[in-house]
């Protein structure tokens, strides 16, 4: 084998933006060797710290917002999810003591936000209206790295724009616009991994060395510290859309968490489950439901306004995707780590119907914007349509990928027919698959595809993804 060749280089997790979120030219930060120095001695110091006081306390909690917050009309729905269309949204927000804001002040004089300069209007560095962003989870040997790139259908162009090292195994990957520290939209990233602290990080800044926040605290007993979020490994998380200071999470240690993005900790636990929550999905319209798959075999639907109040159906050995159907609100699809699929009507006790999809695993599980469209992706290294709209569902067509096993699969909000995989071959970890290049999904699906949605300027402030 080649030296240089990496022992393992792989996409854990993956996830597309939507066009115009981005700012055109990402501010930059420019740091002196002597200010990369001391970052360096001080993030060693600090992890040196926070692995000698890991899970060193059996006195856990999850502590509350610094502030108290007006207590809800409904007692047991502690986000208001009732009045989610009420939200008032120009109000200022602040960060709890949990969220954890880089600071670069104290760094010295030398610190710099450069947005123009020799580098600024390189073609490659400007984001443009048609471009969409793709976040990337890339393990290479011992290093992580979230790599952001540059996908422009109509170009054919599709690069790595800037990336953000990592500290731990990414394993999944949220976008939200909700800022706590701006009452404007952002462009922001939740990573979830290894570690049981999540990284949110802004996707409009280029050589950042620290997160815009962290949700979650490990306990550590010299600096008389208590837990506060989860135990364990991020499995995956989802941004409620409609109500946009929430994020959930679900984890390795069987709960999920419901957390208040202006206070920056947890107000829901969710901890009904005899396994790890592996998937999750807020219902695009109704901002109390909450989708999750478990280990345990169940794919359950929860309102969050009564936390004791949830449906399941089951998909054994384990739930491994799930995702609503946004062409139908009362309808989701589930895949397990068998090869299996279902597809369930919630208003039934029973799925609608189930389908020996692949061989192993479902990794990916899209029901696309294009109506009847299912899209699978399995470690067995194939991807397949389903036209879902037969009874039972037809396969419309099958290919195997380049990336080995497939890990993960996304697809382009206004490019339906654009798919991004990723997997475990070291020589080709990531891939773009055009579907619209093969002659049965255009036969099936050519008619059927939604008129293109209408393009909102950056400007206008809606930052809210398709």
């Amino acid at each position: 084998m080649d030296e240089n060749t990496p022992t393992v280089s792989l996409v854990s997790c993956m996830h597309f933006v939507r066009r115009g979120v981005a700012k055109a030219v990402p501010e930059k930060i420019e740091l002196s060797e002597k200010e990369l120095e001391k970052i360096i001695k001080q993030t060693a110091n600090e992890l040196r710290l926070t692995e000698q006081g890991d899970d060193v306390s059996d006195d856990e909690d999850e502590a509350g917002p610094s502030s108290a917050r007006p207590p809800p009309t409904n007692p047991n729905d502690e986000f208001d999810f009732e009045k989610y269309d009420e939200e008032d949204s120009g109000n200022p927000v602040g960060i709890g003591t949990v969220a954890t804001l880089p600071n670069l002040g104290d760094l010295g004089d030398n610190v710099q936000i450069r947005t123009d300069g020799p580098d600024s209007d390189e073609e490659d560095d400007i984001i443009k209206p048609d471009d969409n962003l793709l976040l990337v989870g890339h393990v290479e040997s011992d290093a992580s790295v979230l790599e952001v790139y540059i996908f422009n259908k109509e170009e054919g162009s599709f690069y790595v724009h800037h990336d953000i090292v990592l500290p731990w195994f990414p394993l999944c990957i949220e976008w939200l616009s909700h800022d706590p520290s701006d009452t404007k939209p952002g462009n922001l990233c939740a990573l979830g991994g290894m570690d049981p602290v999540i990284q949110v990080w802004d996707l409009d800044i280029e050589n950042c060395l620290e997160p815009a926040f962290k949700l979650g605290k490990k306990p550590n007993k010299k600096k008389k510290t208590k837990r506060v979020g989860h135990k364990s490994a991020v499995l995956d998380m989802s941004w409620n859309r409609n109500f946009s200071h929430v994020l959930a999470s679900g984890s390795a240690d069987n709960t999920v968490l419901l957390w208040d993005l202006d206070q920056g900790t947890p107000h829901t636990k969710l901890d009904y489950f005899q396994d790890k929550i592996q998937t999750m999905e807020f219902h695009p319209h109704e901002a109390q439901t909450l989708l999750t798959g478990c280990g345990d075999g169940a794919a359950r639907a929860s309102d969050c306004r009564e936390p004791a109040a949830h449906r399941a159906w089951r998909l054994a050995p384990e739930v491994e995707r799930v995702t609503w159907d946004r062409a139908n609100p009362y309808c989701f699809a589930m895949s397990n780590n068998e090869g299996q699929v279902a597809y369930v009507d919630v208003r039934s006790d029973q799925p609608v119907w189930t389908l020996a999809a692949h061989e192993k695993e479902v990794t990916g599980l899209i029901l696309s914007e294009i109506p009847g469209m299912l899209i699978t992706v399995s470690t067995d290294g194939k991807i397949k349509t389903w036209d879902i709209t037969r009874s039972p569902p037809a396969q419309v067509s099958e290919r195997v990928g380049r990336v080995g096993q497939a890990l993960c699969a996304a697809a382009c909000p206004e490019a339906p027919y654009s798919l991004a995989l990723g997997g475990d071959n070291k020589e080709c970890f990531i891939e773009l698959v055009d579907l619209a290049a093969n002659e049965q999904v255009m036969n099936c699906f050519g008619s059927r595809v939604p008129p293109a949605p209408p393009q909102q300027p950056a400007a206008d402030g809606d930052a809210m993804e398709t």
